[in-house]
C-alpha cells in the first residue's frame, strides 16, 4: 500500500462522493449518498453521515474502519463561513476520531476549484442550489450566490423550481400574466406534488419543507422544455441569464493570469443543471454579449468524482503529495469568444 491516504468529500444539498486516493492519485474506494449541508441537517446528524460514507468508502478500498486515514478533505455546502468550518471540524475530531489524522475543510466551491487547478480559478455549482466561486493565484477571493434558497439559488434547481411555481400562481391569481401558456406547466407542478389547487402547494414550503424534493421539479421541466414548451424553455433561458450574472460577477475581479488562459477564464460547471445547456445557452450567451466585456470563456465539466478536488485541497494545505495532471480531470463543453462570433 502507498505511504498514505487521503480522502476527499464533496457534499450538497442532495447529494455526497466520497472518494479514498492513494499517493499516486489513484482512486481505491469510494461511496456516495445524500447531502451533507448542516444546515439542513443539523451538525449531529451531517457529522454522522459524512463518517458513514467515509467508512463505506473504507471498506470499498479494503480498509477497516478503524484505521484513520492521513488526511480528509471537505467540500461542501453549507461550509463558507469559518465558524461553520471550527463548528463540524470539532464536531467529527471529537465523536468520530478513527476518521482521520487531520481533517481539512472548506465549501464545495473550494473542492472543485482544486480538482482543475493549484493556481486558482473559477466554479459555478448549480445542483439544488447555485454558487459562483473566484480563487485567484494570490488566494484572493470573490463570491457571488451561494446564500441558499431564501436568499439566492438563481439558476439552480431550486431556483429554476421555484420560478416556474410562481409563475403559474402569479398567473392563476392575474396577479401578473406569465409571458407564455402556464398549462403544462402547472400540470407538471400538480402531478408533482399530487395536488389539485394552489392552496394544497403551501405545505410543502411551510409545513413539510424539502428543498431537494421542490429541486426535484426541474428534473421534469427540463423534459417539459426540450418538447417545446414555450414557459418552460422560458424558464431555463432566465437560469442561462442568472448563471451568466454570477460568472461575469466575478469575472470583474479575476486576476490577469487567469483571464489571459488560453480560451480565455475557465470555468468549471458543476451541478445537474448544467447537463441541461443546450437549454441554458440562449440566455447565457445573450446576456454575456449584451451586458458585458467578458473576451473569451471557456466552460468545463469534471471528468472524475467531485471528491478528488477536495482530497487534492486538504493534501496541498497540509503538504501531502498526491501525483496528479489536471487536464485528465476536466473536459471543456463550450468556448465563448467575442470577436471569433
Amino acid at each position: 500500500m502507498s505511504a498514505h491516504l487521503v480522502g476527499g468529500i464533496e457534499g450538497g444539498a442532495s447529494n455526497t462522493h466520497v472518494v479514498i486516493m492513494d499517493s499516486q492519485g489513484k482512486i481505491i474506494g469510494s461511496a456516495r449518498g445524500p447531502g451533507t449541508n448542516q444546515f439542513q441537517l443539523g451538525i449531529e446528524a451531517c457529522s454522522k453521515r459524512i463518517a458513514s460514507l467515509t467508512d463505506l468508502a473504507k471498506k470499498d478500498a479494503g480498509i477497516p474502519k478503524e484505521t484513520r486515514l492521513e488526511a480528509l478533505g471537505l467540500g461542501l455546502s453549507g461550509c463558507e463561513t469559518e465558524s461553520s468550518k471550527k463548528e463540524l471540524h470539532d464536531r467529527l475530531t471529537s465523536d468520530y476520531p478513527q476518521l482521520a489524522e487531520q481533517i481539512v475543510i472548506g465549501s464545495d466551491t473550494d473542492g472543485s476549484v482544486a480538482a482543475t487547478s493549484n493556481k486558482g480559478g473559477v466554479v459555478c455549482i448549480a445542483g439544488t442550489g447555485s454558487n459562483t466561486l473566484l480563487i485567484n493565484p494570490d488566494g484572493s477571493r470573490a463570491q457571488c450566490g451561494g446564500w441558499g434558497h431564501l436568499l439566492g439559488d438563481e439558476g439552480a434547481a431550486f431556483g429554476i423550481s421555484h420560478n416556474a411555481i410562481k409563475y403559474c400562481f402569479d398567473d392563476i391569481d392575474d396577479f401578473q400574466k406569465a409571458p407564455y401558456s402556464i398549462d403544462q406547466v402547472w400540470g407538471l407542478v400538480k402531478d408533482h406534488f399530487k395536488v389539485t389547487n394552489q392552496p394544497e402547494v403551501l405545505p410543502h414550503f411551510y409545513n413539510t419543507f424539502d428543498k431537494a424534493f421542490i429541486a426535484s421539479l426541474c428534473k421534469k421541466l427540463t423534459e417539459l422544455a426540450k418538447n417545446g414548451d414555450s414557459l418552460a424553455k422560458e424558464i431555463f433561458k432566465q437560469a442561462g441569464t442568472d448563471l451568466a450574472k454570477a460568472i461575469s460577477a466575478v469575472h470583474k475581479k479575476a486576476s490577469k493570469e487567469l483571464i489571459e488562459r488560453d480560451g480565455g477564464l475557465h470555468v468549471l460547471c458543476v451541478g445537474s443543471v448544467w447537463l441541461s445547456w443546450d437549454l441554458l445557452k440562449p440566455g447565457f450567451i445573450g446576456f454575456i454579449e449584451e451586458n458585458t466585456p467578458v473576451e473569451k470563456l471557456s466552460l468545463m465539466k469534471l471528468k472524475v468524482d467531485c471528491g478528488v478536488g477536495a482530497a487534492y485541497m486538504a493534501a496541498d494545505k497540509l503538504g501531502l503529495h498526491i501525483d496528479r495532471d489536471y487536464s485528465n480531470n476536466y473536459d471543456v463543453f463550450f468556448r465563448y469568444c467575442r470577436r471569433c462570433r
